[in-house]
């Protein structure tokens, strides 16, 4: 799917066809529209195609006029009752006369821009297109963070009720996605070190404070991420000790009443045997066997609560 999209006088809005000057935004394309893009703007297909590919790495490449930066954005899914949390690639090519984005799926970030929520946002300034589109990708990094933040928080209420191997299972799909989240900030933050120092991509003097803005909020998403892997392995293995420790206080109390059982039934065993046995010309022997058994039982379960056998 092909979108195209220009600023004319301080207005945003959406074109039917192709133009100069235009930001062109790509989502899941097809071959047919690779083409055409590339041909019409005169950028190398590869550039276009570089963010297709979901395991690409952040970087920037640069061609003749054109400038690929390839970034990894956060993506949220639904997974049944809850939710993933990824990264996936998206590729902003900079022409000579238009700005392309290329992404496998729509995703937020760039519906923010098409949607008017970005104040200030201008088609035919480049520059601070893309430092706002780098501004709003680490915002939206710092969002899902806290998003998982409370989830692993309510997880944890969950396992203190139920300690049930799905609240694991979602800690574990956390963590993952806090790895995912951890390596692509990495590479942000490498890309963005580079555009600081490159001379290729212009930046005005009133674009340096929302490229420093970019760089902090990228490092601070990095910080809470590292922080929230480490508290959510942490709580992992610690509920995973506890579900195991109750575990084995579940079989040593029912080995414990199967000692106190054993005592009755080995009773009733022997004096049910086909032979002679003790007592048996007693006058209600068989209630005095039972109060006898019983007895022994008891004994035996007040030694081990002493024991703390229970």
């Amino acid at each position: 799917m092909v979108n195209f999209y220009k600023t004319i006088e301080n207005t945003f809005i959406e074109l039917p066809e192709i133009q100069e000057n235009i930001w062109i935004n790509l989502s899941s394309p097809t071959e047919l529209e690779l083409r055409t893009i590339g041909q019409f703007c005169n950028v190398p297909q590869d550039y276009l195609r570089a963010a297709l590919d979901e395991e690409e790495r952040s970087r920037i490449e640069f061609e003749d006029n054109c400038t690929l930066i390839l970034v990894d954005v956060p993506l949220k899914e639904a997974n049944g009752e809850s939710s993933i949390f990824t990264t996936l690639p998206l590729g902003i090519v900079i022409a000579s006369d238009s700005i392309i984005t290329i992404c496998t799926k729509e995703i937020p970030l760039i519906h923010d821009f098409i949607f008017g929520h970005v104040k200030g946002f201008y088609t035919y300034k480049k520059t601070r297109f893309i430092l706002q589109l780098l501004h709003k990708n680490a915002t939206y990094y710092l969002q899902y963070l806290r998003q998982i933040d409370r989830m692993s928080t309510d997880i944890e209420r969950g396992l203190h009720k139920s300690m049930k191997n799905r609240e694991l299972f979602q800690l574990l799909d956390l963590e993952k996605s806090l790895v995912y989240f951890s390596t692509s900030l990495r590479g942000n933050s490498v890309i963005l070190d580079r555009m600081l120092k490159l001379e290729s991509i212009k930046k005005y003097p009133e674009d340096e404070d929302l490229l420093e803005d970019v760089i902090i909020e990228n490092r601070q998403a990095i910080e809470m991420a590292n922080i929230y892997t480490t508290i959510l392995s942490g709580m992992r293995d610690a509920f995973a000790s506890v579900i195991s420790n109750n575990l084995n206080i579940a079989m040593k109390f029912l080995t414990s009443v199967t000692i106190v059982l054993t005592i009755p039934t080995m009773t009733a065993s022997f004096f049910g045997m086909n032979v002679p046995v003790p007592m048996s010309g007693i006058p209600h022997a068989f209630w005095l066997i039972l109060g006898i058994s019983f007895g022994m039982s008891t004994l035996v379960a007040l030694f081990m609560a002493k024991k703390k056998m229970f």
